[in-house]
């Protein structure tokens, strides 16, 4: 499976396509077993279905649920790699006994993390509030990838340690005695103290000359200087209650939305660049954000087309000259993006979707786009009404590239090859048909549509309404979009500056309604809106109005 892959669809079924240890890193926040009125969160078809499945039965149907899914994360982890899975209360006992110590082992308990989320909203409760949620890490093997982690250290630990102070900062003393006394090569006197030291005499004779070492007094064992500024910080345990809330700058409106800051934390401490992260229920999008911005590859599951959309909308929102590109894998394609989308990275989609193998070298590969797990060639025309002459070139190119295996498919009465194209002329048909008749010779001819599901993306119209003016010229200006699809409209989001060499940067990403009332200066401004049907499928119509004595749309 392809990384940098977002997909819509029931994370059972993907996760068993998946090749065996492929991944370095799984996160996964399920459903919690609690109030369910409250599990709904998008409300779109896919995760209505997802919910009234899961919650058929009691705990036993829950932890069933979750754990064949777990069995899936379990094989397609590397022997270097680690599951993060997040709970409360209400199921995280049943969880480790029944889901995770039977699968990865009792011995591959790495940690149960408490992380504390909020602060007590209620203290007329005749329980202690909860206040923390579970996450527990577990290894695939003892060999687990793991970079230490530090926090910042509290004020009133700086103050009391790092009570000394130079031209070059604050700093703190430490000892300089080694716990090893049976070291004779370290046994020597230094400054009238013999001792047994952590250092050799020249070391210790150099970071005296540069000022790092100091005796207080006379007879005082001398000490090693630790300024703050070369601290790492505080050792971060199992305990997070240094993890703020998310801020209104991440805020999307996602109830159970998590701080990037604490999948920062987790994807840096069990993974590193170039790692490969998967969430399997993507939720808000912020593993797949953060694992993005850390320069990790990544894979995204979820069952709720808004879950997914609302993901992709974040990736572009923070996409630079550097950002690596990622693919959307949703139910059904729009055969106008299909159709107009870069060449070569429709090549390589449209191959691994067909089960092949996409060609990446581009050169001396007889134009040949991929190959089949056999090595049966695949060449991709993003045309449509595909001609003879394609034909009679992929003919030739087959023979070149592979006589041998050209011919055992020939005697095999097997495709030497597939073709897929949005459409074939009837030349192209009536070449391939001559060819299996009079020469045994089988070549495929794929529609995109046999491959994918295609439909039609959604319309939209916006209608302009000027509500008021103020004296400095400000209008307040609203806006109402109405989007049309066969398949329902999900949502609409809103770029308020949009820029189209920057592409769509969401500032606002979910508007169920389809209104908004924004304040414009004079000038000229593009507003952007995008709408979103029950596919995954969209539309974006760009208003470009001027503000000045009166205001005009163009």
């Amino acid at each position: 499976m392809s990384v940098n892959k977002l997909i819509l669809g029931d994370n059972l079924e993907i996760l068993r396509g998946m090749e065996s240890e492929s991944v370095d890193l799984i996160y996964l926040d399920p459903p919690f077993f609690s109030n369910r009125n409250y599990e709904v969160i998008w409300g779109d078809e896919g995760e209505v279905r997802s919910f009234q499945d899961r919650w058929a039965g009691g705990i036993d149907h829950y932890i069933a649920w979750l754990k064949e899914r777990v069995e899936q994360m379990y094989r397609i982890l590397k022997p270097t790699g680690s599951i993060f899975l997040h709970c409360d209360w209400h199921a995280n006992a049943y969880i480790r006994v029944e889901i995770l110590d039977k699968i990865f082992g009792i011995n591959n308990f790495r940690n149960e993390i408490l992380w504390v989320r909020a602060n007590p909203k209620s203290h007329s409760l005749k329980i202690l509030p909860n206040t923390t949620d579970t996450i527990f890490w577990y290894s695939k093997t003892a060999k687990a990838t793991f970079n230490k982690m530090y926090g910042e250290h509290d004020e009133s630990y700086v103050d009391k340690a790092y009570k000394y102070s130079d031209e070059k900062g604050r700093y703190r003393l430490l000892p300089l005695l080694n716990p090893n006394d049976d070291r004779p090569n370290l046994t020597y006197e230094f400054l009238g103290i013999t001792r047994v030291w952590r250092w050799t005499r020249e070391r210790m004779k150099e970071a005296y000359n540069s000022g790092l070492v100091v005796q207080l007094k006379e007879g005082a064992v001398p000490q090693y200087k630790l300024y703050l500024e070369e601290s790492k910080g505080k050792t971060v345990t199992n305990f997070w209650n240094d993890i703020k809330p998310i801020s209104k700058k991440e805020e999307i409106g996602y109830p159970t939305q998590k701080p990037e800051a604490l999948m920062q934390r987790i994807i840096e401490m069990a993974s590193n660049e170039e790692d490969v992260v998967l969430d399997p229920f993507v939720g808000g999008g912020t593993t797949i954000s953060v694992a993005d911005k850390l320069n990790r590859k990544w894979i995204g599951i979820d069952q709720s087309v808004q879950a997914v959309k609302v993901t992709e909308l974040r990736l572009e929102k923070q996409r630079d000259l550097f950002s690596a590109p990622f693919y959307i894998q949703l139910h059904k394609y729009d055969y106008d993006t299909l159709r107009n989308s870069n060449a070569f990275e429709f090549e390589n989609w449209i191959v691994q979707q067909f089960g092949g193998v996409s060609n990446t070298k581009q050169r001396g590969d007889f134009g040949l786009d991929g190959k089949m797990p056999d090595n049966t060639p695949i060449q991709v025309k993003r045309s449509d009404n595909i001609g003879r002459n394609v034909i009679d070139n992929f003919f030739a190119a087959v023979q070149r590239s592979d006589k041998k295996l050209f011919d055992k498919n020939v005697e095999n009465r097997k495709p030497v090859g597939h073709i897929i194209a949005f459409s074939f002329g009837k030349g192209a048909v009536e070449e391939v048909a001559r060819l299996k008749l009079k020469e045994n010779i089988i070549i495929e001819l794929v529609t995109v549509d046999k491959i994918v599901p295609i439909a039609k993306k959604p319309t939209i119209t916006v209608v302009v309404n000027e509500l008021s003016r103020d004296a400095k010229g400000i209008r307040e200006i609203e806006f109402i979009a109405s989007g049309q699809s066969e398949a329902g409209i999900e949502f609409y989001s809103w770029d308020f500056n949009y820029n189209p060499e920057n592409g769509f940067k969401a500032d606002v990403m979910i508007d169920k309604e389809g209104k908004q009332t924004v304040k414009l200066k004079a000038g000229l401004h593009n507003i952007a809106v995008k709408v979103v049907d029950n596919d995954g499928l969209e539309s974006v119509e760009v208003v470009k109005l001027k503000v000045n004595g009166i205001v005009e749309r163009e």
